[in-house]
């Protein structure tokens, strides 16, 4: 499984690209769980619809896409992105 996450945004705007390869992984049923989670849309959340300055995602998961932005993250894709960036440092 191929999970990319672009991040945009933030102070300085820059545009971060961060894809893993999940094929082989010892934890690899754990990825593929919480992309599927991840991939779930996000019901509107009430309040602020975005925060200045904050970051938002782009997750593709084997070529389905999710579009998400700070703070409207469900936990499941606040922990996929965590952990994709985390993997592709």
């Amino acid at each position: 499984m191929r999970i990319l996450v672009v991040r945009t945004g933030g102070f300085a705007g820059i545009e971060r690209r961060v894809e893993v390869d999940t094929s082989g992984l010892e934890d690899e049923a754990e990825w593929q769980a919480l992309a599927q989670l991840a991939l779930r849309p996000v019901p509107a959340a009430p309040g602020p619809g975005r925060i200045r300055d904050g970051f938002s995602y782009r997750i593709t998961v084997d070529g389905r896409t999710v579009s998400c932005q700070e703070p409207n993250l469900s936990e499941a894709q606040r922990a996929l992105i965590t952990r994709v960036l985390k993997e592709g440092a």
